[in-house]
């Protein structure tokens, strides 16, 4: 893997979601100039445009709520082949798109580290844990599931094949968490994932709960996957998300996350989802996401252009 090539896949998917506006992510990032900011960094940067996921016929499933089925299983098996081939090539970073992109995305990183003798640990920077399967989502968006079905959970059969290397859940750490369900507490309790919320962040500092899971990442040998949700951070600062939750982290708080990431040296590949540009202001939350990208491909703060909205 050349760790100074950058591999862009743009995933317009918003099937997960029951608002549209997701398709348009990965052009806003391209807008926002992202290719353009990792290649000042020395960066060798390839856009490989957007990925499609084939063609299928739509798939009922008894839980009533669940809609766009077909759609999830298509572009999860895509996105699984296109990052297990970009991941031996380079750091994939996949532009979204809705977050039911990280089933496919996660899925595929792990078989690819899982070849190498290695396991996958993944940084879930997000509002939401996304820990419902087909069967407990009350809403019916697949953007809420695809965590647990990356950790191989029960509740996908016989509608996904389950994937290749199934992620541990002890080598998962979900950062930022302020919105979760009933049935996702009893998920995340069961199946013992690290979780550190927002008040934890409050209490003790994102830095040193970031620090103690990148350790154990170190000490395991493991590659990193990082999956940054824009409702990660306060919405006063990131309005361009169909799913704002009130008290996200700061701008200073995400940056230092970011920071600490590239100085660890451990991250193997990017998810940056759920960017809706219709919600945003001026392209605002496209560019914070675009600076928090550099950030954590190397861009200190003597590096980042003063901009004026």
């Amino acid at each position: 893997m050349d760790e100074k090539r950058c591999i862009l896949i743009g995933v317009p998917v918003q099937e997960g979601t029951s608002r549209l506006g997701c398709d348009m992510g990965p052009s806003a990032y391209r807008a926002a100039g992202l290719g353009g900011a990792l290649t000042s960094l020395g960066l060798v940067v390839e856009d490989r445009g957007n990925i499609a996921p084939p063609p299928g016929e739509a798939v009922a499933h008894p839980n009533p709520s669940v809609t766009n089925l077909s759609d999830f299983a298509r572009w999860t098996s895509a996105l699984s082949e296109a990052a297990y081939r970009a991941g031996g090539e380079g750091l994939p970073i996949f532009l979204g798109g809705d977050h039911s992109l990280s089933a496919g995305t996660i899925s595929g990183m792990s078989r690819r580290a899982a070849e190498a003798g290695r396991e996958l640990h993944v940084l879930w920077l997000d509002a939401h844990p996304d820990l419902h399967n087909l069967e407990t989502t009350t809403s019916g968006n697949l953007h809420g599931v695809p965590m647990a079905y990356a950790l191989g959970l029960k509740g996908f059969g016989p509608y996904l094949p389950p994937p290749v290397a199934p992620v541990k859940p002890h080598n998962v750490c979900m950062i930022g968490l302020r919105s979760v369900d009933p049935a996702e507490r009893r998920t995340i309790r069961e199946a013992g994932i690290t979780v550190h919320d927002m008040r934890a962040i409050d209490e003790f500092g994102i830095g040193i709960l970031l620090k103690a899971f990148l350790e154990r990442v170190a000490a395991a040998g493991g590659w990193l996957h990082v999956s940054l949700d824009v409702d990660f951070l306060d919405p006063g600062i990131a309005p361009g998300v169909g799913t704002t939750v009130p008290g996200g982290a700061t701008f200073r708080e995400a940056h230092l996350a970011m920071e600490m990431l590239h100085d660890s040296g451990l991250v193997r590949s990017l998810d940056l989802v759920e960017l809706n540009p219709f919600l945003d202001e001026r392209g605002r939350t496209a560019i914070l996401m675009t600076d928090l990208a550099a950030s954590l491909m190397g861009r200190s703060v003597l590096d980042r252009p003063t901009r004026s909205f």
